[in-house]
Formats: structure tokens, C-alpha cells, sequence
């Protein structure tokens, strides 16, 4: 995989594989019993008509179509799905949308962008911190949630830490070394 592409993988900031705009997909015909929800996105307010069912997961891909964040088993046990809810990692397959209404949701697209990457995004290009790339979203959210909580110094903290993330390709020693370089220089 070239930089480039490596970097767009990185970023989330690969298009989304369809036509429509994100405003055209959210004025689509409301479903029977939505109900009217804002969503901070990446500093962004979204207003949006959702099924009260909706997943934040879902509701992020599929309404507002950002697709960084990706959708691996839909049980929280993999990590891919790792969003930022008011700073704190959340498994959006595991939270309703309606449960956060007015609050601020940072995606892989909010973090950086393919031409002025996050310091933990330029670490995982650095040190091969992905293989497929399918989990890496996610790995990177978590891995900048735990800049800010509590984590001893060792590469078994960091393991620990990051346990809520799966990577099948198994990157582990990659991603806990991008992870490192980056503790070091905060």
C-alpha cells in the first residue's frame, strides 16, 4: 500500500462509495415513529429524523455517512466500531444514537486528515500500525482516548488498555510501538 492510500486508510477521509450527499441522505422520507435528535459530529451539528432503534454505529455510517468508522462484529467485542463521545471511547455498535443528543461525537475523520494527520495516525503509518486497514479506524480511537486516562508506562499497560480492540491481522506489537512513540512525546 503506497503512503498515500496508506494515509487515507489512516484517516477515514476515503470516499464513501455512493452519490449522495450527506444532506441528500438526511432529508431522506423520515420512517414511521422517527424521532428528531442533533448530533455534534466532528464539530459539526447534524439534524437528523432517526428510528429510535437506530445504532450510533449505524446512525453515523448510514445517516450522516461517515464511514471511517467501521462495523466489524455489532457485539462490542472487536473495537471497530470505537467512536469518541465527549472525549471518552464509546463502542458505537453497543450505544442508541438517542442516547447522545447534544453531545460530541469525534469520528476518524475528526481526528485529522490525509494531508495534516493526528500524531497517533502518523505513528501507526510510521511503525506499520495496520495491515488490512479494517480495524485500524477504531484502534486509533482508542489509542488517542488513552493519551488522556490512566495507563502505567509499559507495554503491558498499553496492551491492557487496548484489549477492547481486535486486530485479526495481528499488528499488536506495531500498534502498541506507534502507540509508545507517541506517549513519549506527549
Amino acid at each position: 500500500m503506497g503512503s498515500s492510500a496508506a494515509a487515507t486508510v489512516l484517516s477515514g477521509c476515503a470516499t464513501s462509495g455512493h452519490d449522495e450527499s450527506r444532506a441528500e441522505i438526511a432529508d431522506r422520507p423520515s420512517v414511521e415513529g422517527a424521532v428528531p435528535i442533533t448530533l455534534r459530529i466532528n464539530g459539526k451539528d447534524h439534524q437528523l429524523r432517526i428510528d429510535p432503534r437506530t445504532t450510533l454505529l449505524d446512525c453515523i455510517r448510514e445517516v450522516v455517512a461517515f464511514t471511517g468508522t467501521k462495523k466489524g462484529c455489532d457485539h462490542g467485542q472487536c473495537g471497530a466500531c470505537t467512536v469518541h463521545v465527549n472525549g471518552r471511547r464509546v463502542n458505537s455498535c453497543l450505544s442508541l444514537a438517542l442516547m447522545h443528543d447534544g453531545e460530541e461525537i469525534t469520528t476518524i475523520e475528526g481526528i485529522g486528515a490525509s494531508d495534516s494527520l493526528h500524531p497517533m495516525q502518523a505513528a501507526f503509518l510510521a511503525h506499520d500500525g495496520y495491515q488490512c486497514g479494517y480495524c485500524t479506524s477504531g484502534q486509533i480511537m482508542s489509542a488517542v482516548a488513552l493519551l488522556k486516562e490512566p495507563c502505567g508506562p509499559g507495554d503491558a499497560a498499553v496492551k491492557e488498555s487496548m484489549s477492547g480492540n481486535i486486530c485479526r491481522c495481528g499488528a499488536y506489537s506495531n500498534i502498541v510501538t506507534a502507540i509508545q512513540q507517541v506517549r513519549k512525546k506527549s
